[in-house]
């Protein structure tokens, strides 16, 4: 196997431009969103139960973690979980996929938390109209999560069909198996 190309968005871009247009993202989202939902239904909105929205807010990082790892749970020996520390308080959870798998599997990976937990988001805010805007502003929220990952996925879909992915300091490898003579 051979290294077919290495991908660091963090460095590619720089922190500084992900998080504005993570920023960006998210105010276009909940604009959107909030909009297209209040035509949909335009009930009246409370305010009711704000401390569950605050415990919610706080808990979409954790479950968009769990919701990458569970599509890699049979490769659980070849996933390693790392906590680091942002600015001395902040916990930065990490997967790192430590020996090589799937293209396929690692994409599903990454878009399986923009899938389930937007989707279950839109719901209940069609459900449950008079907190939709609750739920909207929890969708903008994690639409600029999954930014980075629909990043990764874009350069990730551009690889060889077959590639294998590893992660290491640098980045995403794309490994690749030379054809054979």
């Amino acid at each position: 196997m051979h290294c077919w190309k290495t991908i660091n968005v963090k460095k590619q871009y720089g922190l500084d431009r992900l998080f504005l247009l993570s920023s960006l993202l998210v105010i276009t989202v909940f604009s959107f969103a909030y909009v297209l939902l209040g035509i949909i239904n335009d009930s009246t909105k409370s305010d009711n139960y704000f401390w569950v929205f605050i415990l919610t807010f706080l808990s979409i990082y954790p479950i968009h973690k769990l919701l990458h790892f569970i599509p890699l749970f049979r490769y659980r020996d070849k996933v390693k979980l790392l906590i680091n520390k942002q600015y001395g308080f902040l916990p930065i959870v990490t997967l790192r996929v430590i020996e090589p798998i799937n293209k396929k599997r690692f994409i599903f990976s990454l878009l399986a938390p923009f899938i389930f937990l937007n989707l279950s988001l839109l719901i209940a805010a069609l459900l449950v109209p008079m907190f939709a805007h609750y739920f909207t502003m929890l969708l903008a929220y994690h639409c600029g999560i999954c930014l980075i990952d629909l990043i990764y996925v874009k350069n990730l879909s551009k690889s060889p069909k077959q590639a294998l992915i590893e992660e290491t300091d640098a980045g995403y490898e794309i490994l690749v198996v030379p054809a054979q003579p």
